[in-house]
């Protein structure tokens, strides 16, 4: 999940015209050593915290139908995290760093959600909303200065990003639906001579036939028949049944 929510944020940058430009988004540590090391206008989004919202948690399985919807999988609830972006920009200048610093700060302020079109992976399957909360209030969560001492640098300024992802939860496989009757067998426990109680002679028995199906043959009375959908799913091209 944490990669698509990495590759989601490039795409929305990028959106902005800044590779068109030679500015390069990159998700390395902003360290002294690395900055020293950039030669090209560059925009940093720092992963540098990862969070559970507790209170989001739900329990239970959700049911996954194929076209004809069928149950094909049952999947547990998503878990919610909060993950923590420092947002940088890196120039020759202070005044191209700010110009630049502000145009990704209107590019992220523009929205309050990752758009669908650049959810990939897991997240899109799920197709649930990825929030964005953009330079917010850093009530309960460390403060800016504190990550800028643990990497060792001077502090600059940044745009705190925190974005309120899904991760998707275990998928487990359902069984193959039933298609075939319940096979009756019956044994003749009277003065006949064939009853001993060991069924029919031939083995044979009787199955019990699904409303409205035909006679397949040599298989008895079992019979091919449409699965009724759930209330609300629709095939296909039809109406919702």
């Amino acid at each position: 999940m944490i990669h698509e929510v990495d590759e989601a944020l490039r795409l929305l940058l990028a959106e902005s015209g800044l590779p068109e430009r030679g500015v390069e988004v990159v998700f390395d540590s902003p360290t002294r050593d690395w900055a020293a090391r950039r030669n090209s206008p560059t925009v940093s989004v720092f992963l540098h915290g990862i969070r559970e919202e507790v209170t989001r948690r739900q329990s239970g399985t959700a049911a996954e139908h194929d076209a004809d919807g069928v149950v094909v999988a049952w999947r547990a609830a998503p878990r919610w995290f909060e993950l923590s972006y420092l947002v940088t920009a890196w120039a020759g200048r202070p005044q191209d760093e700010h110009r630049l610093l502000a145009e990704t700060l209107h590019c992220l302020t523009a929205v309050d959600a990752l758009p669908a079109r650049l959810l990939t992976g897991t997240l899109a399957e799920l197709g649930l909303t990825v929030g964005l909360d953009t330079a917010g209030p850093e009530a309960g969560r460390p403060s800016v200065s504190d990550v800028w001492s643990a990497l060792g640098g001077e502090l600059r300024p940044s745009i705190d990003l925190r974005v309120l992802a899904p991760l998707s939860g275990e998928r487990a496989p359902a069984g193959p639906p039933v298609t075939e009757g319940l096979v009756v067998r019956a044994t003749d426990t009277g003065d006949t001579g064939r009853g001993t109680g060991a069924g029919p002679a031939d083995g044979s028995g009787r199955r019990l036939r699904y409303r409205e199906g035909t006679d397949p043959g040599p298989d008895g009375f079992a019979a091919p028949r449409e699965r009724p959908l759930p209330p609300g799913r629709r095939r296909r091209g039809g109406a919702a049944r």
